[in-house]
């Protein structure tokens, strides 16, 4: 049973607790459980935006699926939050844009009380329109949202992580329109060089960018070919569908640790779960006015309690 609290959703902690207590194994979300928790991030993306007038709902609800997967089932991390992460999965979002899913997603996990979700994008926030260290948010381990630099990033934690001969896996986000930056595609090269095989890197193909279809603004060509040719595994899912979500995560992890990186090629649909803003770049970085948040709001379940 997952807890709604004014501390977020401590699942983490109850189940751990009730292991302690019981010397049972912990149960963690069913498939079912995760999508209520998914439509309830949706709703928190909705309000965020909405209440600030500013942000990006299109790629953060298309990227909700995999958010709440990764952090309700599949990665291992502590609380209290530390910045090394020593013995724990470490996850970094390249598309910083995208931050409404992460600051959510990252709430109802309980690194930090929902009700902070309110000052979204507010002065002297701690939760900025792209994710910064300074402010000190439990869960960010670097600012982000200057594309191109995530992967980079996430390589140099994995290297880390080899040295300290630490067992925890790197996870990592990429646009799919940040695939057009240079710097991409060094780091690409390097971590197969180098044989990062503790890491596993996520690409959001939803086909959209702020100025529209990636295909006419800088075609991407056959993506799985060029990044099994620079010498990655690679592996593609549906980042809508939570089971194959689930699924493909857990397919990657078994693929690590064979001298090679892994890479996800995630298809998923801008907007998803709003119908007018499914599929459309125009909701890429565009806040909806009060008509089209009731709306919005009215397709998505309210399951764990609004902020």
């Amino acid at each position: 049973m997952l807890v709604a609290t004014e501390e977020g959703i401590l699942i983490k902690d109850c189940l751990l607790l009730l292991e302690l207590c019981s010397n049972q194994p912990i149960i963690m979300p069913d498939i079912q459980e995760l999508k209520r928790i998914a439509s309830q991030v949706r709703r928190d993306i909705i309000r965020m935006v909405h209440q600030c007038q500013s942000g990006h709902p299109g790629g953060s609800l298309g990227c909700t699926d995999l958010m709440v997967a990764l952090y309700f089932k599949v990665m291992r991390h502590k609380q209290p939050f530390s910045m090394e992460g020593r013995g724990e999965d470490l996850f970094f979002l390249s598309n910083g844009h995208i931050s409404p899913v992460w600051y959510s997603v990252l709430s109802r996990s309980g690194y930090f009380p929902t009700s902070e979700l309110g000052t979204f994008r507010r002065i002297n926030s701690r939760l900025q329109g792209h994710p910064t260290t300074h402010e000190g948010l439990p869960g960010v381990r670097v600012a982000s949202g200057s594309l191109g630099q995530g992967l980079s990033v996430a390589i140099g934690a994995a290297l880390g992580k080899r040295m300290d001969k630490d067992p925890g896996m790197v996870y990592v986000l990429t646009g799919d329109g940040e695939l057009q930056e240079g710097q991409i595609w060094e780091a690409i090269m390097s971590a197969a060089h180098h044989k990062v095989d503790n890491l596993i890197a996520m690409v959001d193909w939803n086909g959209q960018q702020i100025d529209g279809p990636t295909k006419l603004v800088m075609s991407l060509g056959d993506l799985e070919a060029k990044w099994k040719a620079f010498g990655w595994i690679v592996l593609q899912m549906d980042g809508n569908d939570m089971e194959e979500v689930i699924n493909t995560l857990d397919q990657a992890k078994r693929l690590s640790g064979k001298q090679q990186p892994v890479a996800i090629l995630m298809k998923t649909e801008m907007g998803k779960g709003v119908d007018f803003m499914e599929g459309s770049h125009h909701w890429h970085g565009v806040a909806p006015n009060d008509e089209q948040k009731d709306i919005a709001l009215a397709q998505l379940e309210e399951t764990l309690g609004d902020y």
